[in-house]
């Protein structure tokens, strides 16, 4: 039987939110650019991320806007939303594919007011931030429970754990990284002296409640601003399907606090949401946390 596309969570194509399905590269325009990232393989513990931009569309169908509140207000009202799909990555030629992802990033920026990009694993975000190399004075803030500022490890310069070294080193617009949730008993310490070198402000998870407000106004209003978001800076009680869990992360209303700070202040030009592992989490609530953390990030930025 023909009719309208279902809005029931578990029926229809899963694209993010519902949103039109669209060609990376093709004639298109909206106020929300979705891109998917399903890579990896530079993990160095458990992987799974690769699955997340499916379960992130899916988990998505959960919460398609517009939203209609408690008070009656409308959000994202109006907002018009695209899916481009995923990249399409070569399976074991990672050269190749953060080429591919630093062009699709481009071409989903070129299309979009804010791009949103569902990662994989946080290497991801190093070829993303090459796609936004013409952006003056670009601040990231990262919120995660590792630094992931590592120079080498096991051989490699391109890890989950070198992301930030490596857009520091090659990227002269990019200016300041402020990373908030750091916590663990694992730390580089030629990683933590690094960034504290290059002037990068390092804010440890007991001290994000205290500090947050202060340190987001230290950083001058009407930044142009990438916000990374790390799934394992939650507490692995609140969002267990991550890689490498650390106890003591973030709530989410704290997360929300901060982020809701970052979009009233400045003006987000990229947002990456990155090693979430649904594989490590058979109830789906990882999932839904995190979908939910992305169209409320919208929210904040986009209002309505």
């Amino acid at each position: 039987m023909e009719g309208p596309p279902s809005h029931l969570p578990y029926g229809g194509v899963a694209s993010f939110a519902r949103a039109p399905l669209v060609e990376t590269g093709g004639d298109w325009r909206a106020d929300v650019g979705v891109l998917g990232i399903p890579f990896d393989i530079a993990l160095g513990f458990r992987p799974g991320a690769r699955f997340a931009p499916r379960a992130l569309r899916e988990a998505s169908l959960r919460f398609v806007p517009p939203f209609t509140g408690l008070d009656g207000r409308t959000r994202l009202g109006g907002v018009t939303f695209a899916d481009a799909g995923d990249v399409v990555l070569p399976s074991l030629e990672p050269e190749l594919a953060r080429k591919r992802i630093t062009e699709a990033a481009r071409q989903v920026r070129e299309r979009c007011r804010l791009p949103v990009f569902l990662g994989g694993d946080h290497s991801v975000t190093y070829p993303l931030l090459r796609a936004f190399h013409d952006v003056p004075e670009l601040h990231v803030i990262q919120l995660d429970a590792h630094l992931d500022f590592t120079d080498i490890r096991n051989g490699t310069r391109y890890s989950n754990s070198s992301p930030f070294r490596r857009a520091a080193e090659e990227l002269p617009n990019l200016v300041h990284i402020t990373t908030l949730g750091l916590r663990g008993l694992r730390f580089d310490a030629e990683a933590v002296a690094a960034a504290r070198a290059r002037g990068h402000t390092l804010v440890p998870m007991e001290d994000v409640e205290a500090q947050f407000t202060s340190v987001l106004r230290a950083l001058p209003e009407g930044r142009s601003v990438y916000l990374s978001v790390d799934v394992d800076a939650f507490d692995p009680a609140v969002l267990p399907g991550t890689s490498s869990p650390e106890p003591d992360g973030f709530t989410y209303a704290l997360a929300m606090r901060v982020i809701r700070e970052v979009a009233r202040r400045h003006r987000l030009v990229g947002v990456d949401v990155v090693e979430l592992a649904p594989n490590l989490d058979s109830s789906e609530r990882s999932s839904l946390l995190a979908a939910r953390l992305i169209l409320e990030i919208l929210c904040e930025v986009l209002g309505g």
